[in-house]
């Protein structure tokens, strides 16, 4: 009798579990994926955008230094903000602060990026994975508020920065690799991690603390910061500070303006 009401016990819970990873699956593809795939369109556009005005000479020489100063203004006005609203300024200065050094310790002793272009690939492909897979977790922990205007609120910043971050992306995953179509390919890789981050949000958002998805995401920041700081320098070193600042400075101001626009 014991053992009988044992395997009862067993087969309910065994129901319950698969009833509810199938809810989770049918509201990760009812639900979330026709917004990520938006989002996902979104930002392989910006990365075509961009690749496509590396390619003209005209602009080549401004488009690098500008996505740099991007990739600084969307980690210094969209990212840390963020990470500070939900664990503080202390978690989110000091990650971005490790994020840096990081870096720049691999750079220094590692595997040394500021010597050649072509090897900030693999370090901004980490990078701006890691940002993906948690615009994705974002997206799916918003959706599944009951507020509309959470929901709303978390679709259009994403989505609004989505366009730039892809541009920023496709020009210098172009000038780390040489070619437009592994620059493209590598960013489908990239922003693939959205859908990941997505259906691991569903999963298992209740077992982990929020400071640790904003410690990660922080690091990652720190890292944009470094990144965008190298391209800018790289063409600083080519054609003179000016010609690399002014287009750096207007990148990282139009992240900035970006931000400020209401409900963002």
């Amino acid at each position: 009798m014991l053992c009988y009401q044992y395997q009862e016990s067993v087969t309910v819970t065994t129901v319950i579990r698969i009833y509810q990873r199938t809810g989770l699956l049918q509201s990760y593809l009812f639900h979330l994926l026709p917004v990520l795939g938006s989002l996902f369109g979104l930002a392989l556009a910006g990365v075509a955008l961009g690749i496509w005005l590396a390619e003209i000479p005209e602009t080549s020489r401004l488009i690098v230094p500008f996505s740099g100063g991007l990739l600084i203004g969307i980690a210094i006005f969209w990212v840390l903000p963020e990470i500070a609203n939900d664990s503080g300024w202390l978690l989110a200065l000091a990650g971005a602060a490790g994020g840096f050094a990081l870096l720049w310790l691999i750079d220094r002793f590692l595997y040394p990026v500021r010597r050649d272009v072509h090897r900030f690939g693999p370090p901004l492909l980490a990078a701006a994975g890691v940002h993906s897979f948690f615009d994705g977790w974002s997206i799916s922990v918003s959706q599944t508020q009951p507020s509309n205007g959470i929901k709303l609120a978390f679709l259009v910043g994403i989505g609004v920065h989505k366009l730039p971050e892809g541009l920023a992306l496709g020009v210098l995953l172009l000038s780390a690799t040489g070619s437009p179509w592994k620059a493209g390919l590598y960013s489908v890789v990239v922003q693939s991690a959205m859908f990941v981050g997505a259906f691991a949000a569903l999963a298992l958002a209740s077992h982990l603390a929020s400071s640790g998805t904003g410690a990660l995401l922080a690091v990652a920041s720190g890292v944009f910061i470094y990144l965008g700081y190298h391209a800018i320098e790289d063409q600083a070193r080519e054609r003179g500070l000016s010609t690399a600042l002014l287009p750096a400075l207007t990148g990282a101001a139009g992240a900035a303006v970006l931000k400020l626009v209401p409900g963002l």
